[in-house]
């Protein structure tokens, strides 16, 4: 994954590769430290909690653009130049790839994640007045539009909130179309098992409102 990075492109170029451990039981540590990666350790669990530690090792020294990107192969690093284009042309402060808009590998969403994704989204049109069609994980936002948002959730709710608060914020949003693939590595811990669908959707539904509310 970490090799299929482009390290370059059309106004950006890629000075950092951080990946957090977020309490795995694999190799992924060494792994990652193996293929030039700074690696974070969060041992504490959570989607949100990860990615706040690995913003939080950017403080000394923070980048003109963060990019956020799963490991488990799921999201396509080809498509990393699209997301960042708008970003260096300064057309937008956050960019999200869009799994709506692009090609999705048949089995990568199970049904009740792709109603549930469609449901959020379309709550978030309601809500903040927003063309928007995804909560892919897939994105990249400006370092001073991040720091504007105050993000703080720490599980499923991350992605629905930096929406809702960029929505909330009049930040300049774009969506890209992105391919998505059915998940290569690891068995995922929220379309897994009921329990992690059931407590992903509440999250999301209740972040969106809770930020709209001024949460």
């Amino acid at each position: 994954m970490l090799a299929e990075l482009p390290r370059s492109g059309s106004g950006w170029i890629l000075r950092r590769v951080r990946v957090v451990d977020n309490g795995s039981t694999d190799r992924t540590a060494d792994v990652a430290r193996a293929a030039g990666a700074d690696v974070v350790s969060e041992p504490r669990r959570g989607y949100g909690a990860a990615c706040l530690a690995g913003i939080a090792e950017l403080l000394a020294d923070p980048p003109d653009i963060v990019l956020f990107l799963d490991a488990d192969h799921s999201d396509d690093p080809a498509d990393l130049p699209a997301v960042l284009a708008p970003l260096a042309k300064g057309e937008a402060d956050l960019v999200v790839g869009s799994r709506a808009l692009g090609e999705r590998e048949r089995g990568a969403l199970t049904p009740v994640q792709a109603f549930g994704n469609r449901f959020a989204s379309g709550l978030m049109r309601v809500l903040f007045d927003a063309r928007v069609t995804d909560l892919g994980p897939l994105r990249a936002i400006r370092w001073d539009a991040l720091e504007r948002l105050g993000m703080r959730d720490r599980d499923y709710g991350w992605t629905a909130e930096m929406q809702a608060r960029a929505f909330r914020a009049r930040l300049r949003y774009r969506e890209v179309p992105v391919r998505y693939r059915r998940r290569r590595l690891g068995r995922s811990k929220v379309a897994g098992t009921l329990r992690g669908v059931a407590g992903a959707s509440w999250k999301i539904l209740y972040t969106i409102a809770r930020v709209r509310l001024g949460g």
